[in-house]
C-alpha cells in the first residue's frame, strides 16, 4: 500500500498552487516499437507533459477511433505486451519518479495477466493510475477496488450521455481525477461545442472535489488553450498518435534512431500544446 497523497494528486496540487491547467499526452505504449517508445515517453516531461497517458494495446479498441487503432496493430506488430508495457514504466521511473504515470486500456489484458499480479507488477513499475473503459461502475469490485486497496487511482470516464442519476455511480469509486469525454464517440472526433463542454465541466466539479480533464477531440493548440481556461487538465491523443504515424519511415526494421524524426515530431507537437495550455487565462473559479 502507497502513501495517503498520490502522485496524481500531487501534481495537480502543484498545478492548483501555480493556477494552470495540466497537459496530459496520450500515447501507445510500443508504438511504432519498444525502444522509440521509450524515448518518446522518457522525453515527453520536458517537451511539458504534466502526466503522462500509455495506452495499453488490445486487438478490440471498441472506444478508439482509427488512429489509436492503427498505433494499437502497430505496437502489437512490433511484439507490444501488457507485460512490457510495464516494462516501459519501470524503464521510465529509473529516469523520472515525479511524473505521473497512467495506464488506459480495456479489460482484457488486465484479465488475462491476472488482477493480483498486474497490481503488484504496477505499483513495483511505478504505475500511478488506471483507466479501463470498458468496466462499468457495477463491476468495482473486478479491478476498480483492488488498485484503491493497492494504491492506484482508478480514474472513472463521464460522457455528454451521463446524467445526474448515473453520475453518483460513476463517481463513487473514482480517484485521481475525472476524465470528461467531450464528445460522444470514439476517440479522435470533433471537440464538443466549448459551451456545453464548460457547463459539465462545471457540473462535474460541483459533483465532487476531483479534477476534471478533458480529452476526446482536443487536437490543436487552440482547442487545448480554450478547454485549459476551465478544465483542470487537457488531454491530447489522437493528434500525437497522428503525427507519429504521419513522420514514420515506410518500414520498420527497429533499427536504432530509424524512428527518431517521428519522436521529434511528436515532441514538437507536444511542446505546441504545452506551451498553449500553460498560456491559457484561468476563469477566477475554474
Amino acid at each position: 500500500m502507497r502513501g495517503s497523497l498520490s502522485r496524481i494528486a500531487q501534481k495537480f496540487a502543484e498545478l492548483k498552487s501555480e493556477g494552470r491547467a495540466a497537459f496530459i499526452p496520450f500515447v501507445m505504449g510500443g508504438d511504432p516499437n519498444f525502444a522509440a517508445s521509450l524515448d518518446l515517453i522518457s522525453r515527453l516531461p520536458a517537451a511539458g507533459a504534466d502526466l503522462i497517458e500509455i495506452g495499453v494495446a488490445f486487438t478490440d479498441p471498441m472506444a478508439d477511433g482509427p488512429a489509436i487503432q492503427a498505433a494499437g496493430l502497430r505496437a502489437l506488430d512490433a511484439g507490444q505486451t501488457l507485460a512490457k508495457t510495464l516494462a516501459l514504466v519501470a524503464e521510465f521511473r529509473k529516469r523520472d519518479q515525479t511524473t505521473p504515470i497512467i495506464l488506459m486500456g480495456y479489460y482484457n489484458p488486465f484479465h488475462a495477466f491476472g488482477v493480483e499480479r498486474f497490481l503488484a507488477r504496477a505499483v513495483d513499475a511505478g504505475v500511478d493510475g488506471l483507466i479501463v473503459v470498458d468496466l462499468p461502475p457495477e463491476e468495482d469490485e473486478e479491478l476498480c477496488l483492488p488498485a484503491r486497496r493497492a494504491g492506484i487511482d482508478f480514474i472513472r470516464l463521464a460522457t455528454p450521455t451521463t446524467n445526474e442519476k448515473r453520475l453518483p455511480a460513476v463517481l463513487k469509486n473514482t480517484s485521481g481525477f475525472i476524465y470528461y469525454v467531450s464528445v460522444a464517440g470514439v476517440t479522435g472526433g470533433k471537440v464538443g461545442a466549448g459551451g456545453a463542454v464548460k457547463v459539465a465541466v462545471a457540473t462535474l466539479k460541483t459533483a465532487s472535489s476531483l479534477p476534471v480533464a478533458v480529452g476526446f477531440g482536443v487536437r490543436t493548440a487552440e482547442n487545448a488553450r480554450q478547454t485549459a481556461q476551465f478544465a483542470d487538465a487537457v488531454i491530447v491523443g489522437s493528434a500525437l498518435v497522428d503525427r507519429l504515424a504521419a513522420n514514420l519511415p515506410a518500414t520498420l526494421e527497429e533499427t536504432p534512431g530509424e524512428a527518431d524524426s517521428a519522436v521529434n515530431a511528436v515532441l514538437s507537437l507536444a511542446g505546441e500544446l504545452s506551451s498553449a495550455v500553460r498560456l491559457a487565462r484561468r476563469a477566477p473559479d475554474a
